[in-house]
This record gives C-alpha cells, sequence and structure tokens, in this order.
C-alpha cells in the first residue's frame, strides 16, 4: 500500500494523542496527577493538539478533503465512519475534563467522571482505527490478530512515555512510571517483533488461479491491462525493496523501541534535570521510531488487486 506520509503522521499521531488522553483521564481522575494549572494546559494541550492535527492529517489523502464530513454518515457499516464519530464524541468529555482540571483546579467529582469518559472514548476510537485496517479481508498482512491489539499497545506505549516526559519535566514523576513505561516498551517491541514474524511467514491464498475458478494450471496475463502506472498500482500497488525493508526496520526498532528503553533505564537515580532530560529525548526519539514503523505497515501491506496486473 502506498504509505502516504499523511495517513503514517495520522495513525502516529493519534495513537499517541489518545494514549496520552487515556491515561491523564484515569490518573488525573483519581488524584494520582495533581490538578497543577500549567501542567494539565500542557498536558491537555499536547494531548488534544496531537489528536487534531493527526484528524486534520488524515483528510490530506482525500479526493475531495472538503467532503470529509460526509464518512459520519456511514457510522453503522463503516468502520472510518464510526472512527469520526468517535473521535469527535471524545472531545467533549475530554474538554470538560480540562476546562475543570486547568480552569477550576479540580480532578475529582464530575471532572473524575469526565476524565474517565474521555480515557474510554480514547480506547473506543483507537479501536475504531485498528478496525479500519483489520477489517480489510483484501489485506492479509493487517486482517489479522496482530493488528488491533498492535494499535491499543502502541498508543499505551506513546502515551505512557509522554506523560512520563510531562511529569519529569514538571518533577513530579517516578521510578515506578518509568517502569512501567519500559514494561510498555518492551511489550511494544515484543509485539511488533511478532507481528512481522507473522507477516513473512504469510501464505496468501489467493491467486490468480484460484480468482479465476481455473485451478487446473497456472493462470497468467497475456497483455498487461495497463501501459503506464494508474491509481491502483500507485495506491495498492506499492513495492519495497527487501534490503530497505530490512534496513527500515532496523532503524524503527532502534529508535521505537531500543533507544527509549536504554534512555529510560539510565533515568532511574539520576538527579531530576538528567531524568527529564532523557525523558523528553525518550518521547521525541519514539515519536520519531513510531513514524518509520507506521510507513513500513503501508509499504509492506500487499492488496491483492495487484494479482490483475501480475504482481
Amino acid at each position: 500500500m502506498h504509505p502516504a506520509f499523511s495517513v503514517v503522521f495520522f495513525t502516529t499521531a493519534t495513537g499517541a494523542g489518545y494514549g496520552l488522553l487515556a491515561l491523564l483521564g484515569v490518573l488525573g481522575g483519581v488524584g494520582a496527577i495533581p490538578a497543577d494549572f500549567w501542567l494539565g494546559l500542557i498536558s491537555m494541550g499536547l494531548a488534544l493538539g496531537l489528536i487534531a492535527a493527526g484528524l486534520l492529517s488524515s483528510t490530506g489523502h482525500l479526493g475531495r478533503p472538503e467532503r470529509a464530513w460526509r464518512a459520519f454518515s456511514q457510522w453503522r457499516s463503516s468502520w472510518l465512519s464510526r472512527e469520526g464519530v468517535a473521535s469527535v464524541v471524545t472531545f467533549v468529555p475530554a474538554g470538560l475534563f480540562g476546562i475543570g482540571w486547568v480552569f477550576f483546579g479540580h480532578t475529582g467529582g464530575w471532572v473524575a467522571i469526565a476524565g474517565l469518559l474521555a480515557a474510554i472514548g480514547a480506547v473506543v476510537t483507537v479501536c475504531t482505527t485498528g478496525m479500519i485496517y483489520a477489517s480489510l479481508k483484501p489485506i492479509a498482512q493487517w486482517h489479522s490478530r496482530y493488528t488491533l491489539p498492535g494499535y491499543l499497545i502502541f498508543s499505551a506505549m506513546t502515551g505512557g512515555v509522554l506523560l512520563n516526559a510531562l511529569l519529569q519535566f514538571f518533577a513530579i514523576g517516578s521510578n515506578t512510571l518509568l517502569a512501567g513505561c519500559v514494561l510498555l516498551t518492551g511489550l511494544g517491541w515484543g509485539w511488533k517483533l511478532a507481528t512481522w514474524r507473522y507477516n513473512d511467514r504469510l501464505e496468501i491464498p489467493t491467486t490468480a488461479n484460484t480468482a479465476t475458478g481455473l485451478a487446473g494450471g497456472t493462470v497468467r496475463s497475456m497483455e498487461w491491462p495497463h501501459t503506464e502506472e494508474n491509481y491502483l498500482l500507485k495506491e495498492m500497488g506499492f513495492r519495497i525493496a527487501r534490503k530497505h525493508s530490512v534496513r527500515l526496520r532496523q532503524i524503527a526498532q532502534l529508535l521505537a523501541f531500543g533507544l527509549p528503553i536504554v534512555l529510560l533505564l539510565a533515568a532511574f537515580g539520576l538527579p531530576w534535570l538528567f531524568v527529564a532530560v532523557l525523558s523528553i529525548l525518550a518521547a521525541v526519539i519514539q515519536f520519531a521510531g513510531m513514524l518509520v514503523e507506521r510507513w513500513l505497515f503501508f509499504a509492506e501491506a500487499k492488496h491483492t488487486v495487484t494479482l490483475y496486473y501480475g504482481r
């Protein structure tokens, strides 16, 4: 599949934003995070800013972005439409939670309820995003048991590392949170490796023979359908060289998982300033690594429509 940067950024930014929002809603609601004005303003601003930037970026891949609002009407049958509805609905409790935390200095009572609802909305939205891809049967690399949990794990991982960076910056972080981020990043790394292993061993049952029902011999095209690249080949027939795929996988592992774990482990026991710097650096590097991982997520996927073109 064509790895358009607008969609790559969308899945990375909204995943991190919703992960951060969910953690803020839960931890803020139970009083684990203090009702500090600047902490609330920056934290909620970052979470909602990432979500909004990602959603706006996703419209850049549409042929007619001004008609994006029409997608909301198909929520009964479309995961894309459900994602749009869920994302908009989540802004309501998230906004109330942010107002209560930032302007009223409260995280309990109705603010806690709004935070919990925002967290639920964030999880639901991430699930709908994952299902957009997991529900696509023509793309075997996505239509697997690894896709939806992967979206949830990566959202919690990037959101957790961002939250740790924010709390360490305000000198209210803890070794428990550092350890949790290390464990989540390790879980994400393991899940990504398992996903790649599954995809590399995947045997796609659909062939030109099964598609035409001519299973008695080898079906091949006598003449190509098009003499030039067309829309389907551009969007669904993207190909990446094996050597480039291996190198990008190494880069993704280093940036998204390896270096953040090393930086977070190195932060244990250090003075506050060093912990804050290492935590922020881990969050920035991990976000860059997830952009590479998401690019590969799209670039390595193969749509069965390419069988028509002999690929």
